[in-house]
């Protein structure tokens, strides 16, 4: 009943209406009170910047309509942070574009695999790169968590972002905007899985299977027995070929699960960690077709408000 309340506020305040008020917002002062009072709580950062201008950051995000009146009165040119997580009611996917790669070959790799599901909305960034909302329905904590080398990073619990219509100086000096693009017409109540979606992306190394690990045709308990054995440093790599193995021979996520969780936290992993895991190594390992009907390979040049 509590998720179902969590998911229901979330869906309040991220709403359509919201979404068409910061479209048609005149100013960014009109725009943090909009967010202001649909419940969602901000705070200033520089202008044409990221960084935030309260003493605390994103902890300081407030929806007294008094205190973000005064901010914006004293810096009318604020951008907009919105802390992510529980505080704010969502999670956001974020797609990078920078010198260094793009982050969307990962992110269409991680779509096909059924993880970026039940977006609410999508939020073209100044880098020409990718905001995708979630709505945040409570439960367990998810930290956020960074992956330069995927150019992919996730805002949780512990994060923030900037959100439309604010707008950020490119390396060229120009100011650009963070455009919505796309708002769901249904909203789903789905729960972002951000630690599958890292180990997918991700996956634990070493990536040649270890040495003493149990031969194909082994009993199963032996091999969770091999899997409970694992010393630190070596945990999470052995439990995802574990769970690989066991996958190849038949076995489903269920009984994979059953038999290599428990396993797995008596080597000393936490059982969050364990789970997303096994849960890659069984998408991985099964080579599963698209949850969904695949869409054009860039999703933000396919969508419209």
């Amino acid at each position: 009943m509590n998720q179902l309340h969590d998911q229901r506020s979330a869906s309040l305040r991220w709403g359509p209406r919201l979404l068409r008020d910061l479209v048609n917002a005149p100013d960014l002062t009109t725009a943090a009170a909009h967010l202001a009072c649909a419940g969602v709580p901000v705070f200033p950062c520089v202008p044409g910047g990221k960084r935030p201008l309260t003493v605390h950051g994103f902890q300081d995000a407030s929806i007294d309509r008094g205190v973000v009146t005064a901010w914006w009165g004293r810096h009318p040119d604020a951008n907009i942070g919105v802390p992510t997580g529980v505080l704010g009611g969502i999670d956001v996917v974020d797609v990078d574009v920078h010198e260094g790669g793009s982050g969307f070959a990962s992110f269409n790799k991680a779509r096909q695999a059924g993880f970026i599901e039940g977006w609410a909305c999508l939020v073209r960034t100044p880098s020409g790169g990718l905001h995708a909302y979630f709505l945040r329905t409570g439960g367990r904590e998810s930290r956020s968590w960074q992956l330069p080398g995927k150019h992919i990073d996730f805002r949780g619990d512990g994060g923030y972002i900037i959100v439309p219509p604010s707008r950020v100086s490119g390396a060229d000096g120009r100011p650009r905007d963070y455009q919505l693009v796309a708002v769901a017409e249904h909203p789903q109540l789905y729960r972002m899985d951000a630690d599958g979606l890292r180990a997918f992306l991700d996956p634990p190394r070493p990536m040649h299977a270890p040495a003493d690990m149990p031969r194909m045709g082994a009993r199963p308990e032996k091999l969770a027995a091999w899997v409970a054995s694992r010393p630190e440093g070596g945990r999470n790599g052995g439990l995802f070929w574990a769970a690989c193995r066991l996958v190849e021979e038949g076995h489903d996520l269920s009984s994979t699960t059953s038999l290599l969780g428990p396993a797995a936290c008596a080597a000393g992993l936490p059982e969050r960690e364990a789970m997303a895991t096994i849960r890659s190594a069984h998408r991985i390992a099964t080579k599963r077709e698209p949850a969904c009907s695949p869409v054009p390979t860039s999703p933000v040049e396919a969508v419209r408000l």
